[in-house]
């Protein structure tokens, strides 16, 4: 299994793992890649604060990101252990999405 995390692109000063998001791509030993987007629940605080203030989304009414895996933290050891834990109990395919080639 290979995990590739959108943030670990950028530089080191623009990922907060705390209060951020990232996408996240799992490539199976079958060569299947799945998709999902981290986010934390701090950065949900954040948004939602923010879209209170821009007018987005009804004013923070609500809040939606399209295949959301909310965690503690976006850091890749956070990362790594919720993917393990996701397979283990056969909920990964419910929450990730199968990315079509």
């Amino acid at each position: 299994m290979e995990i590739w995390i959108e943030a670990e692109m950028w530089p080191i000063d623009q990922w907060n793992m705390r209060d951020g998001n990232t996408d996240v791509i799992v490539t199976l030993s079958n060569g299947e890649r799945w998709v999902a987007t981290c986010i934390s629940y701090e950065n949900v605080r954040t948004l939602t604060e923010k879209n209170r203030k821009t007018g987005e989304n009804l004013a923070g009414a609500y809040f939606w990101v399209s295949d959301m895996l909310l965690v503690d933290e976006i850091s890749r050891p956070r990362i790594e252990a919720v993917v393990s834990e996701l397979i283990e109990s056969d909920m990964f395919g419910s929450i990730f999405r199968l990315l079509e080639d």
